[in-house]
């Protein structure tokens, strides 16, 4: 490893201020005397890079505080994402739940009324993504978060009153305008609170709950429909959407005494240094944390930048099969021949490979530290397990389920997805503009997929599998191509780091372990200081709100 630079400190300060997108200095003007901004990449420093400023600009900590204010941080902001997102997949999960008690007869739908019940939700997320996007620059994040929650439960209580297609419809239009929000915010808050090593297991967690909820979910419905059967006040589908709806009530209180709004103004980071502790340990990431400013010039770099397409193909592929299945996974498991109880019980499995699945694959990621092999291997379960939902004869119950379960390790595909994408875009306005960008290429693929689960082919619904199929193929060549480009993407970084002056060939602290990047950052700091070079320019413009595209120390993670 060549750690050594190749210009001077000076010289490289002056190459610095000639470079483009990266510099943001501050000098006297002569004439003047006034304090002028030479203005490169942006005019406006990151919140966390103001207080950092405020208190000199650095502050000493050791591992055992950065690892206590790591569990602070877990308490009280992934715990309320972990319920919210569990209560979030419950609600909207909850027309597929009913779908087997009966929703279609009771409610009289016909053709493809189903179906549109699922995908409305999603046509009602891709509207409204503008406005979500615009709101997590500008409003504080929990508060935004907090509304929309309140909002989708009182939709989802309110949903039992929907006797026809058109009540549904309205309930669950606006149930989707209110969960619009919620994974583009989480994947903001994820990238504000935690490094990147760190990043993938606290998304694996909010996805882990969704598993969960794919496991209690059955359970739950299961107790209201013995309990609602035979009664004449209300019926099985009514009670699942009024009982759903009041425990996502019940729960406000709780996420919005935990949440947030952001490391700069967290109240349980008021003691001592902690509040500076936990924005200066964010500075490897080299994606800032969260700036209040809508930056135009982040928006056009977004839609020039080609890992954009790349990962709206790749969230539009995982999303089409997961819309499908989601919504029809149960009518294609009672279809095998189990009663309406069995068949909610059948459902329960999915749940436990889900995060069987999850853990299993953000273990091996983090030990190989790659994260398209791992995601390249898990395409082939779905792909095995969906051709053989239409291979295998309909009479071998044993063989459609086993068919099935294989099929459904699919789930773990797109947590995966979102947690890689996450870390491969800096700059407050970019980050959220991907995110929003991703999420409308999702919303689209839950639209399209329950569309492609014919009513006319029940219960064998070939042409969904066969499309999911074409779907999870399409996907593992995505993966695949996104891990080539990712490299040399790193590998122009790296040219353009030497011509700064900085060192060459090195490697991304912000996704090792804490062992190896305390061996690494020794090493790193022998060679700098050797040389005169000083090690904290590397970081430099962590806080700045840079993307990474101007910010030459950020890092790609493949």
């Amino acid at each position: 490893m060549s750690l050594e630079p190749k210009i001077t400190p000076t010289h490289l300060e002056d190459e610095k201020l000639g470079a483009d997108h990266i510099e943001v200095a501050h000098q006297l003007d002569p004439e003047s005397g006034a304090d002028r901004t030479k203005k490169g990449a942006n005019n406006q420093l990151d919140d966390a890079a103001r207080l950092l400023a405020e208190a000199g600009g650095h502050v000493e900590y050791t591992y055992e505080d950065s690892r206590r204010i790591l569990r602070k941080i877990d308490l009280f902001v992934c715990l309320p994402m972990c319920l919210t997102y569990f209560i979030q997949q419950l609600d909207k999960s909850s027309v597929s739940y009913s779908a087997v008690f009966g929703l279609q007869k009771e409610t009289g739908l016909v053709g493809t009324q189903y179906s549109w019940l699922s995908s409305i939700v999603y046509v009602a997320q891709l509207v409204c993504q503008p406005l979500s996007s615009y709101a997590l620059i500008v409003f504080p994040v929990k508060y935004w978060v907090m509304f929309n929650m309140v909002s989708w439960s009182i939709v989802t209580a309110c949903t039992c009153l929907g006797k026809n297609f058109t009540g549904l419809l309205i309930c669950r239009l606006f149930l989707g305008i209110f969960e619009a929000t919620i994974l583009p915010s989480f994947v903001l808050i994820t990238q504000m609170w935690w490094l990147r090593r760190e990043q993938s297991y606290r998304t694996i967690a909010y996805q882990i709950a969704n598993s969960f909820a794919a496991i209690f979910g059955p359970l739950l419905s299961y107790g209201i429909g013995k309990a609602t059967e035979k009664s004449n006040a209300i019926k099985p589908y009514q009670g699942i959407f009024l009982f759903m709806g009041c425990f996502s009530l019940a729960l406000v209180p709780l996420v919005w005494f935990l949440l947030p709004n952001s490391p700069t103004s967290a109240k349980f980071l008021r003691h001592g240094n902690d509040r500076l502790i936990a924005i200066d340990r964010l500075k490897e990431n080299n994606t800032g944390t969260k700036s209040s400013k809508f930056k135009w010039n982040q928006v056009w770099e977004t839609y020039k930048d080609p890992k954009t397409y790349m990962w709206a193909a790749m969230w539009l592929c995982a999303a089409i099969p997961s819309g499908g299945i989601g919504a029809f996974g149960g009518l294609i498991t009672k279809g095998f021949g189990f009663d309406t109880f069995t068949t909610i019980l059948m459902q329960i499995p999915t749940g436990a490979i889900g995060i069987t699945c999850l853990l299993l694959s953000i273990f091996i990621t983090n030990r190989i530290k790659l994260r398209w092999p791992v995601l390249a291997v898990l395409c082939l379960f779905p792909i095995a397990g969906a051709t053989a939902l239409t291979q295998v004869n309909h009479k071998h119950t044993g063989g459609l389920m086993g068919s099935y379960y294989v099929a459904y390790v699919f789930s773990a595909i797109q947590p995966l997805l979102i947690s890689w994408c996450n870390l491969n875009a800096a700059g407050t306005t970019k980050r959220v503009v991907t995110t929003a960008t991703m999420f409308g290429a999702l919303t689209i693929g839950n639209v399209i997929g329950p569309q492609v689960y014919l009513a006319r082919e029940a219960p064998l619904y070939h042409t969904g599998l066969y499309v999911d199929i074409a779907c999870w193929c399409i996907l593992f060549i995505l993966i695949c191509s996104m891990g080539a480009y990712l490299k040399v993407l790193n590998k122009r970084q790296e040219a353009r780091r030497v011509a700064l002056g900085m060192p060459a060939n090195l490697k991304d602290i912000s996704i090792m372990g804490h062992a190896e990047a305390e061996a690494y950052r020794a090493e790193l700091e022998e060679a700098m200081r050797a040389s005169g070079y000083n090690r904290d320019l590397l970081n430099e413009k962590a806080f700045e709100d840079m993307t990474d595209f101007e910010n030459p120390s950020f890092m790609y993670v493949l």
